[in-house]
């Protein structure tokens, strides 16, 4: 028989919650790939690397923060535990994919398609393989258009939030980006949870898996970690804020000169050179 799905069982807590650490994750990592656009090539791929995995955990957190506001009407749900953990797995490899392809190829263009296609899949391969995680008595269906729908969010907002990150316009410029992007990701999710529809079968048979509280609470202290660790790498380091008016870096080698070459007009303006001979003239 079909049940009644809920995905509000503690009102707007859950997903307000989760929409707060969805702009987190993303506030944190857009501010990252800006860095990485601003230093050093050797410093690049630890920016966005440290980028993918704030994103990523935003997302994968900001997902399950609104699982334990989800209920089905006849049974118990339950999770488990290797499936939700390569949730997380996949939410940050995937966006760190994209996330490379426009730090070394720019925000323009087919890179920015490309980055943007690649996030927005990785950020709906979490979500749904998150919800293949889930064990319960019943059957779960999806509606084909809806779940279409929610892709397509979720690329377009992956697309959106990486142009923004680099225009390298400052540090209000990445804030408005992240707002919207957590919208669009918490968007994304409901929609995908739209899409659903559950059969109960209405059996006694125990379900398997770790239960939302037994199982996700621990979980989520690794990434709230790294969240933190994050946050304090960003707050403390001088150049962050101001990265989107700091030049790049010059990158010194023997033989190079470290000043910048007289221009030609400056050449021009001084007038013909006088050639001396050095052959004595007569008397």
């Amino acid at each position: 028989m079909q049940s009644t799905v809920d995905g509000f069982n503690y009102g707007l807590v859950t997903p307000l919650v989760a929409y707060l650490m969805a702009c987190l994750g993303g506030a944190l990592g857009l501010r990252c790939i800006t860095r990485a656009m601003v230093v050093a090539r050797s410093w690049r791929p630890g920016w966005l690397a440290l980028g993918s995995a704030a994103i990523g955990s935003g997302i994968w957190t900001m997902h399950f923060i609104a699982m334990l506001g989800f209920t089905i009407e006849g049974t118990p749900i339950h999770y488990d535990r290797m499936m939700t953990f390569a949730s997380l797995v996949v939410a940050i490899v995937m966006v760190g994919t994209g996330v490379f392809i426009v730090g070394y190829r720019g925000a323009s263009g087919t890179a920015l398609f490309t980055g943007g296609t690649v996030t927005g899949l990785g950020i709906a391969s979490m979500h749904y393989l998150g919800m293949a995680g889930m064990s319960l008595d019943g059957r779960l269906e999806y509606n084909t258009v809806t779940v279409a729908a929610s892709v397509a969010i979720a690329m377009v907002a992956a697309s959106a939030a990486l142009w923004a990150a680099g225009q390298m316009k400052g540090f209000l410029w990445s804030v408005g980006a992240s707002l919207v992007m957590g919208l669009a990701v918490t968007g994304m999710h409901y929609t995908g949870m739209a899409a659903l529809d559950v059969h109960v079968h209405g059996t006694a048979d125990p379900v398997t898996g770790e239960s939302a509280a037994a199982l996700l609470g621990p979980m989520m202290v690794g990434p709230l970690a790294l969240l933190v660790l994050v946050g304090i790498v960003v707050i403390f380091d001088p150049l962050i804020v101001m990265a989107g008016s700091t030049a790049p870096p010059v990158e010194h080698k023997p033989g190079i000169p470290a000043h910048s070459p007289v221009p030609r007009s400056r050449l021009r303006a001084r007038g013909p050179v006088e050639h001396r001979s050095r052959t004595p003239q007569r008397r």
